[in-house]
């Protein structure tokens, strides 16, 4: 009787903390929803910035936002999956193996600012392609590598050994096994190491202002600089310039956020099943 009245407490415990958790997200959510959602119109979302942010819309800043996220997936996607598909099918266990792999959970946990400040020095300065939509992708892409990385590896992992022995006997190559085997067996885990990416991308903040720059204008090219939502969000809260444009910029971004975890989440669930 002792044990399950322990049980239960420790149930309830769990319990409550989890609504505690919930609770706050809710409660932070939901304020900036009430305070920005009234702020969004359609000619918010199309008009381009005007008085640093003061007045208009946010158009440049929402496409803005989508270029360097869509070019930080572009450039870290091949690179992480073809990483993790050689740490679990090829390498070989080892002392070398061992300190890359330590090496990549350290990249994990490298501040932001870290990566901003390399990325300025590196990308911006030294490759001289300055503030511009290039260099806050390959930024970001660095950032967002060792977890696309890590849960494609893991999801690898979850593959049953048969799979790979039975395509093995009947003739296939490794490439080939890993190809058109493992992989269509894993589509899910890599997926979701890509929202994870991409919720990080959009949300950074200190990494891009040091490298995509804060240009309020529509960029054209890779090479144009631009303001990220984020950025905006920062510039506006930090300068009190707007608290209209704040929580009508901070909203928005939550709602792209659900959005795009959302439709990933229901494509990952249909990939799943297949």
């Amino acid at each position: 009787m002792s044990k399950r009245i322990k049980s239960k407490g420790y149930f309830g415990l769990v319990g409550l903390v989890a609504a505690i958790t919930l609770g706050v997200l809710i409660l932070i959510i939901g304020f900036i929803l009430i305070r920005g959602i009234p702020s969004i119109s359609l000619e918010f979302l199309t008009d381009s910035p005007k008085r640093m942010g003061k007045e208009g819309g946010i158009f440049p800043v929402i496409i803005g936002t989508l270029y360097v996220t869509l070019v930080s997936v572009i450039i870290a996607t091949p690179i992480g999956v073809a990483a993790a598909i050689y740490f679990s099918e090829y390498a070989k266990k080892g002392r070398l193996i061992n300190i890359i792999r330590f090496f990549t959970e350290v990249l994990a946990g490298i501040p932001s600012v870290i990566f901003g400040l390399f990325g300025f020095a590196f990308f911006v300065v030294f490759l001289g392609m300055g503030w511009s939509v290039i260099s806050g992708g390959l930024t970001l892409s660095m950032m967002i590598l060792p977890t696309l990385i890590r849960s494609t590896e893991e999801s690898l992992k979850t593959v049953p050994v048969s799979y790979r022995e039975g395509s093995l006997a009947l003739g296939a190559t490794k490439w080939e096994t890993v190809k058109k085997i493992v992989l269509p067996c894993c589509k899910s885990g890599v997926l979701t190491g890509l929202i994870l990416g991409i919720g990080r991308a959009i949300g950074e903040t200190a990494a891009v202002m040091l490298t995509v720059g804060g240009s309020l204008k529509l960029p054209v090219s890779i090479f144009d600089s631009t303001r990220t939502m984020a950025v905006h969000l920062y510039t506006l809260a930090s300068e009190g310039l707007s608290d209209k444009n704040t929580y009508a910029t901070a909203a928005l971004l939550i709602i792209l956020v659900l959005i795009i975890n959302t439709l990933a989440g229901y494509i990952s669930g249909k990939l799943a099943k297949e």
